[in-house]
């Protein structure tokens, strides 16, 4: 069982937000594979404009820059 199906079924609350379920989904393809994460999130964020993609974009490489440097 994966982090997201525990997270769904051992939860005290039987009812769970989507966007806490996209939320999660995010965290963990942002972990797995970043190119699975941008086209999962540019759909669940529904980007409204270029500038906004862009930003996502930056965060992105800016954290993972960061994962770089630290190992």
């Amino acid at each position: 069982m994966d982090a997201t199906e525990t997270f769904l079924v051992d939860a005290p609350e039987r009812e769970r937000s989507t966007s806490e379920v996209g939320e999660l989904i995010m965290e963990h393809l942002k972990s797995l594979d970043t190119v699975a994460y941008i086209r999962f999130a540019s759909v669940y964020r529904d980007f409204k404009d270029v500038r906004e993609f862009k930003e996502e974009l930056e965060s992105l490489l800016g954290s993972h820059s960061a994962n770089k440097v630290k190992k």
